[in-house]
């Protein structure tokens, strides 16, 4: 198939499933369990869909995309907005040193950047925000909006920028507004200690 008939008919089935699926349901399956209050916008491209594993009470937005090749693990209550990559490789470097060789070298490629990525529970990860291999964020934390997110980082991290720095403690306002909501403290402590 040429690539200007493969692009038409991608607009033309990606114009039908928003047409036809253009409500976010809840229930999923991940690694041969239910999950009953997962949602993932019909929007979302997931590569390699086997290697992705969600906890329940997950929210994955519009137009967002996970390449799973290395192994994604989404843990329970995960918030994803829309227009958020995940990405467990990177290949531009390998494709600069070798060109056109790419495709067909022998190999581990000079240049190839892969590993898993890791996001804890209860974690919120903000629109328009990339989240690189070999990353891990501890529960609770919170990727605003527009960072580019690479290594490992605490629970309960408020990350920004790009690259993403650790410039909060989301217990801080989870404090205040327990606060003001003691009712939500027998729900918060379970995940949250």
């Amino acid at each position: 198939m040429n690539v200007g008939l493969r692009a038409a008919f991608n607009r033309l089935r990606r114009r039908v499933l928003r047409g036809a699926l253009g409500r976010i349901v809840f229930g999923e399956r991940s690694q041969g369990r239910d999950l009953p209050y997962t949602r993932i916008a019909p929007t979302v491209v997931i590569e390699h869909e086997g290697r992705l594993t969600l906890g329940d009470h997950v929210y994955i937005g519009p137009f967002t995309y996970l390449e799973a090749s290395g192994g994604i693990t989404l843990g329970e209550g995960v918030q994803i907005t829309s227009h958020v990559s995940i990405v467990t490789h990177s290949s531009h470097r390998a494709m600069r040193l070798l060109g056109r060789a790419f495709v067909s070298w022998e190999g581990r490629r000079p240049g190839w950047i892969a590993g898993p990525v890791e996001i804890g529970a209860y974690s919120f990860i903000g629109p328009h925000s990339v989240i690189e291999a070999n990353t891990r964020l501890g529960r609770g934390s919170l990727v605003r909006a527009g960072s580019v997110v690479r290594g490992s980082f605490p629970d309960f991290a408020v990350l920004e920028g790009r690259p993403a720095r650790v410039v909060g403690d989301t217990r801080e306002a989870d404090a205040a507004l327990l606060e003001r909501h003691p009712e939500a403290r027998e729900h918060h402590r379970p995940w949250a200690g």
